[in-house]
């Protein structure tokens, strides 16, 4: 009989530990499993393109502005590189295949993103100027079966972008706005666990030390066609 006991307390001793060795397991899995979540900072629409109408420290000579209505967004990589294409192409045939959506990791006041053309007109006109230009700025072609049914070339860049966000431009109101809205966003990825929440907030944080500067636009009609 009190082998039958002790039997029967080893065995609920044994079932307690392991309920509590589950349950333990259980929490340690709740507590690591982590969501990661797209969280939007900002959403504003594009009033101009230009560039600072003075010299800014620490902003590179061709940084070009994406004047906002809310912020100023300052590319100081990439803008160059546009600038250049747009301005060697005819703008008629330029459409923007994705939107002006860009990443900031830590909202610092930083981000990052890209920017797809895509260039199309008859093949026929197409030269080998053209050809020469798009090999040497990393142009590929992406010519659908569609555009070779219409005789049609195409060609598709993507311009890497990089920029800071800065206080909206002193003279926006100044400014001529394009003929239509372009909206343009700013959003990080936030991680969250059942038990907790790493959450940088949903206000954009600009770049420290910003100050608002007034912009002047640029001279370059493609830009206004490309967008409106």
């Amino acid at each position: 009989m009190k082998l039958a006991i002790k039997f029967a307390s080893l065995f609920l001793a044994i079932n307690l530990l392991n309920a509590c060795a589950t349950s333990q397991l259980l929490e340690n899995n709740r507590s690591t499993h982590t969501i990661t979540e797209r969280q939007t900072l900002i959403q504003d629409s594009v009033r101009a393109f230009g560039k600072p109408a003075q010299i800014i420290n620490n902003l590179p000579s061709d940084a070009i502005v994406i004047v906002g209505n809310q912020q100023s967004y300052v590319l100081t990589q990439g803008g160059g590189k546009f600038t250049t294409l747009i301005g060697q192409l005819d703008p008629r045939y330029i459409r923007i295949t994705n939107n002006l959506s860009f990443y900031s990791e830590k909202n610092d006041g930083k981000f990052s993103g890209k920017l797809d053309l895509r260039y199309s007109r008859l093949a026929s006109d197409v030269g080998k100027n053209d050809i020469q230009f798009f090999l040497q700025n990393g142009v590929q072609e992406c010519t659908s079966e569609s555009d070779k049914r219409m005789n049609v070339q195409s060609f598709c860049f993507e311009i890497p972008l990089q920029g800071l966000i800065y206080p909206v431009a002193r003279n926006l109101d100044s400014l001529r706005p394009l003929s239509k809205s372009y909206p343009i966003e700013i959003y990080t990825q936030t991680e969250k666990t059942e038990h907790h929440s790493h959450d940088v907030g949903k206000k954009i944080v600009l770049f420290p030390f910003a100050i608002a500067f007034d912009v002047i636009t640029l001279p370059l009609q493609a830009i206004a066609e490309i967008f409106d």
